[in-house]
């Protein structure tokens, strides 16, 4: 895709600084941008590559003010951020494979397959699927029975949707990722593990957003569920019965532990982890690498592992980085005890 600032500015609602007829063709960071490309300053703290960016034309806010001359086109808009989220769509466009059902996919006859859908080759769609309309399905994915995806998703290459599982509209799963797969759940009998059937399924609503190498298992019963607008980054593990609220952002590497809630509006900091049969309460705020073993309140904020209210955590780790100084002190105070009983018991002595 290749377009003016003119066009530019008249897309995003922005006004041009520059020339206005310079075109760009792709994005880039700011730091290694290249003539034709095109970039944003959204985060003050990297002002100092906007003197040397060779990019074409720079996306910056109306409030930025060049301390010295700049050498892109700028384009002033109300929001960075919004702005490049909304031409990152447009630049994506031209990656998108072609729409219709590839000849090496294999789809089960009792499938059904909404139109303008796009299955790439080697799909495989087991029995008593639906795939409703705008789907698009990279190559190497495989859907089990009985599963529905909703308009507009889009499962990319490798991913895993095992039977029963349900999917709504406009969702966002990554490579690699299993959905479906079974909880771990056994019991111990005459000293060994028995596994105890997963009969539950995974329901993933509508806006939701997986990363990749993400895995989230099925019930034991009912449902594992994925609320409304989640987003879940890579590497994330949902055990069984884990419900994740609406508009919840779980960072990379964070585990859930089976039939935990978590409300809506939470976010979840990076390595996180969250034990079984707890409620995490709407509004909450994990710091990366916590430990939550119980629930929490509404809006709470927590660090540590395990965790502790934030301000708490911080007052407490104010006090342990310095224990090694505060021991020197409890030593040197034992010692001078000492000396004083000694003294103490010299007078005691001689009296």
């Amino acid at each position: 895709m290749k377009l003016s600032a003119s066009e530019l500015a008249v897309l995003l609602g922005g006004k041009v600084e520059g020339d206005d007829t310079v075109w760009v063709d792709r994005p880039a960071r700011i730091e290694d941008a290249t003539p034709g490309s095109l970039s944003f300053l959204a985060n003050p703290k990297y002002e100092e590559f906007v003197y040397d960016c060779d990019a074409s034309i720079l996306l910056v806010s109306h409030a930025f003010s060049p301390s010295r001359p700049v050498n892109p086109t700028l384009i002033r808009v109300d929001d960075v951020y919004g702005a490049m989220a909304f031409l990152a769509e447009k630049f994506e466009v031209q990656n998108l494979p072609e729409k219709g059902v590839a000849a090496n996919a294999v789809i089960d006859p009792t499938a059904s397959i909404g139109e303008e859908v796009t299955i790439s080759d080697f799909v495989v769609i087991g029995p008593n699927c639906k795939i409703e309309a705008g789907v698009v399905i990279h190559p190497f994915v495989f859907i089990g029975p009985n599963c529905e995806i909703g308009k507009n998703s889009t499962l990319y290459s490798g991913v895993k949707v095992h039977f029963d599982t349900k999917i709504g509209a406009q969702v966002s799963i990554h490579s690699n990722t299993v959905i479906g797969s079974d909880g771990f759940g056994y019991v111990k009998t005459d000293g060994a593990f028995k596994k105890i059937k997963q009969l539950g399924n995974v329901v993933i609503e509508d806006d939701v957003e997986i990363g990749a190498n993400v895995v989230i298992d099925r019930a034991s019963l009912g449902s594992t569920v994925i609320r409304k607008g989640a987003k879940l980054d890579n590497l994330i593990q949902i055990a069984h019965n884990v419900e994740i609220g609406e508009h919840t952002a779980m960072a990379a590497q964070s585990g859930v532990a089976g039939s935990s809630k978590i409300g809506k509006d939470v976010l979840v900091g990076g390595q996180v982890g969250i034990v079984g049969h707890i409620h995490i309460k709407d509004g909450t705020q994990i710091q990366a690498q916590s430990g939550v073993t119980n629930n929490s309140k509404e809006n709470a904020r927590l660090y540590g592992s395990p965790a502790l209210d934030y301000s708490k955590y911080l007052r407490s780790y104010a006090v342990f980085r310095n224990l090694p100084e505060l021991n020197n002190q409890l030593n040197q105070l034992q010692e001078r005890m000492q000396a004083i009983e000694k003294e103490i018991s010299q007078l005691l002595a001689n009296s």
